[in-house]
């Protein structure tokens, strides 16, 4: 019987052209599911077989599972305590296995078992061929719509089916069976039809896709696509780079009398392109992105990665386009938020910016309004600016003495002290409830509380990768402590 085995997994091998180990793993499958019958309980059960000889064993097994499981299946799962009983060495995730005597193959349903086998044979063969697709890095994907069900396109594209949803085909796209259509690989689903493409048409992916397809000069990399922000169907941005001085990359990729970015369009159901040059330079490339409206002024801010467009008022309705088109394009295709606003409106906001900094200065470093507005005009904006920065760079300042400058950095310092201080003692305020808890520590309780974790129950509320990640302490101790702070919530629900 053992002979009878490897001749059918070698004939099965070759008939559907798979690897030998896919006809055993499918054949186990099979006399596992044999084996469960004679269990009214639903059990796990586990058959190996002997790859050189054929003979194969069948185990019951259980899942070792932690103590604090609330919800324990019994008749697969073992709970780590009890588990250690039979096995010392058992960790949770193992299995505790008890030898069956297996089934007879003969007496097996050979249909039934077929059909296993042929199963897992076909989920190889689509796994196969999804490998020999992703192989040929085909992003772009064209073919022929099967049919249409609940408004999504099913896309004969070779040997596998592709999805084209409702909400990824162009706005006003009415498709038809029998249509040809092009679309870009969005992601692979795997459910129980096997892998399954799902494309898109409305992705700023398939309109760099595209662009490539028809521009010979990128796929050569004399030209580079950095970035592309989409309205699908009416309106689109892609930021170009040259990597070879002697090449005009928006040229290039308009081509003769239009020929290259109209191909694009009339495959983007008439969406217009904007092809904008892209510059290392943020500043510049939002200048670039919001073309044609010309800008008079940009103020950047790193820190809150926000850029204030300053345009004039007859520039305004350009810069922000038909229902603020133009300038949510141009920030995504950026990736800045954008700010657009009139010089006036520049002005109040700059007066406001510069009032709220003075009325700082004053209060917290007891200066009068001169001496607050010198700081500002110099550029500080902070506490820590005048408190830090190079003393050098304040004894430049004309109208400051060195006593002045000296003075004005200890008062800096004294109030970010003052407010440190504070701080403390608030957390040290918020820790109390933490500190009753048992296997708290004060460092560990400060950690918590400054990362706005303040009471037992916000603990209990974590995860173990969420305490982990703020403390950076191991995850058995972050499992203890959450069971710890969650241990009321049990003796509530047993009352």
């Amino acid at each position: 019987m053992s002979r009878d085995i490897l001749l059918m997994v070698d004939a099965l091998a070759r008939e559907k052209n798979v690897e030998r180990e896919i006809v055993f793993t499918a054949l186990e499958m099979a006399l596992a599911s044999a084996t469960k019958k004679r269990f009214k309980e639903d059990v796990d059960v586990r058959v190996s077989i002997d790859r050189e000889t054929g003979d194969y064993s069948a185990f019951r097994r259980w899942l070792v599972v932690p103590d604090e499981t609330e919800e324990v299946i019994m008749d697969q799962q073992y709970l780590l305590s009890e588990a250690k009983e039979v096995q010392p060495d058992m960790e949770v995730g193992g299995y505790i296995e008890e030898p069956l005597e297996p089934v007879d193959f003969g007496r097996i349903g050979a249909q039934a078992a077929k059909q296993v086998i042929l199963q897992k044979i076909r989920d190889a063969e689509r796994e196969q061929i999804l490998s020999d697709f992703l192989a040929r890095k085909e992003h772009l994907v064209s073919g022929a719509i099967k049919r249409l069900e609940r408004g999504n396109a099913i896309i004969e594209t070779g040997r596998l089916e592709a999805v084209l949803p409702r909400d990824q085909m162009i706005p006003k796209e009415n498709l038809r069976v029998g249509d040809r259509v092009r679309a870009c690989l969005l992601r692979i689903d795997r459910g129980v039809r096997g892998p399954q493409l799902i494309l898109s048409r409305v992705s700023p992916e398939f309109l760099i896709r595209l662009f490539q397809l028809e521009v010979p000069e990128i796929e050569e990399g004399l030209l580079e696509i950095k970035s592309a922000a989409r309205d699908p169907g009416v309106r689109a941005k892609i930021a170009v780079k040259s990597n070879d001085q002697r090449i005009d990359p928006i040229g290039t990729c308009v081509g003769m009398r239009g020929s290259r970015v109209q191909a694009v369009t009339g495959e983007l159901a008439g969406e217009r392109v904007d092809i904008i040059l892209w510059s290392a330079d943020p500043a510049q490339f939002v200048i670039n992105a919001l073309a044609p409206a010309d800008v008079s002024s940009i103020v950047v801010d790193e820190e809150k990665h926000t850029m204030d467009i300053v345009v004039d008022g007859e520039n305004l309705p350009q810069a922000i386009g038909r229902g603020g088109q133009n300038v949510r394009l141009a920030s995504e295709l950026t990736g800045w938020q954008l700010n657009i606003m009139t010089l006036d409106e520049s002005q109040r906001k700059k007066e406001q910016e510069t009032a709220s900094v003075r009325a700082l200065f004053m209060e917290r470093l007891d200066v009068d309004q001169e001496v607050a507005d010198i700081l500002v005009d110099e550029g500080f904006s902070t506490l820590e600016e005048i408190a830090y920065v190079p003393i050098t760079e304040m004894l430049e300042i004309e109208s400051f003495d060195e006593d002045t400058v000296n003075e004005l950095r200890t008062r800096a310092r004294n109030a970010l002290l003052t407010e440190a201080i504070a701080s403390e003692e608030q957390v040290g305020h918020d820790v109390e409830d933490l500190l009753t808890l048992e296997g708290m520590d004060n460092p560990t309780a400060r950690q918590l509380a400054r990362s706005g974790v303040k009471t037992k129950d916000d603990l209990a509320d974590l995860a173990v990768d969420d305490l982990v990640e703020i403390t950076q302490m191991d995850a058995e101790r972050a499992k203890q402590l959450i069971m710890t702070a969650r241990a009321p919530w049990f003796a509530e629900q047993s009352n």
